[in-house]
């Protein structure tokens, strides 16, 4: 395939960006995205240009490194990926391919592609731990009894990745799916109950300190989200905000 990409330069964090084209061929259906801008970047090199700067890590869908905007998509047009799972058959020969950074105050761009995700990582400090024992005199797992469908739901909570597309994908970049996601792992499950009450405080103080919006049910951060977290989760934060108000 032929492509055009029109992708975002920008120096520095204080630097002004822009759009900029690169014409790519030969590139093969079977490539994953990330594998098509190693090609560009090789390219780049050869001609003494300076290559652009994207994020990436595992490659495997678990490390939520890949955070890219595609035609106007978080991760690109396919459904429940990452941008490393996206592969080049999802486009045709000549397509025009736009390829942004997440667009969130929180997320401030730190060079090209790369924004800086810390806020998340600030998030979970705040409160996304437990104090029960987890090493010498531990319990063993299957002698606390625990409801298959709350052991579900936390489980499916837990695959939160923490990319940032739900906030890149919603129109006020709320961080709430992250959010509920961390603190419904934990309320669901007994080890997770005795910090329940400053945890949901403590994270949710966090993430209006760092800058992002509101939920407004609009929905785009579930249909975008590579893990499918499900916005149930929002109501179970919601909820755990209710009662820890309440507790004062």
């Amino acid at each position: 395939m032929n492509l055009t990409l029109k992708i975002w330069r920008q120096k520095g964090a204080n630097a002004k960006g822009k759009m900029v084209d690169y014409q790519i061929n030969d590139v093969s259906p079977d490539m994953s995205f990330l594998e098509m801008l190693d090609v560009l970047n090789s390219e780049l090199i050869i001609k003494g240009d300076e290559p652009v700067a994207f994020d990436h890590d595992c490659r495997e869908g678990i490390c939520g490194s890949c955070s890219l905007y595609i035609n106007g998509e978080a991760h690109g047009p396919d459904r429940l990926v990452t941008t490393c799972q996206l592969h080049m058959r999802k486009f045709k020969d000549g397509d025009t391919i736009y390829i942004e950074p997440w667009r969130a105050k929180a997320f401030p761009v730190i060079k090209d592609l790369i924004v800086d995700r810390s806020s998340f990582d600030r998030i979970q400090h705040a409160g996304g731990f437990v104090s029960v024992n987890t090493s010498g005199n531990t319990q063993d797992a299957n002698s606390i009894p625990i409801e298959k469908a709350n052991a579900d739901a936390a489980f499916d909570a837990a695959t939160c990745i923490g990319c940032g597309a739900c906030v890149a994908s919603c129109k006020n970049s709320s961080a709430m799916l992250f959010v509920s996601a961390k603190v419904s792992q934990f309320a669901l499950l007994p080890q997770g109950q005795v910090e329940a009450t400053d945890r949901v405080m403590n994270m949710v103080n966090q993430m209006d300190a760092e800058g992002f919006g509101n939920c407004t049910n609009t929905g785009a951060c579930e249909v975008e989200c590579p893990k499918g977290i499900s916005l149930e989760n929002i109501a179970r934060m919601n909820r755990e905000y209710l009662k820890a108000s309440f507790k004062g």
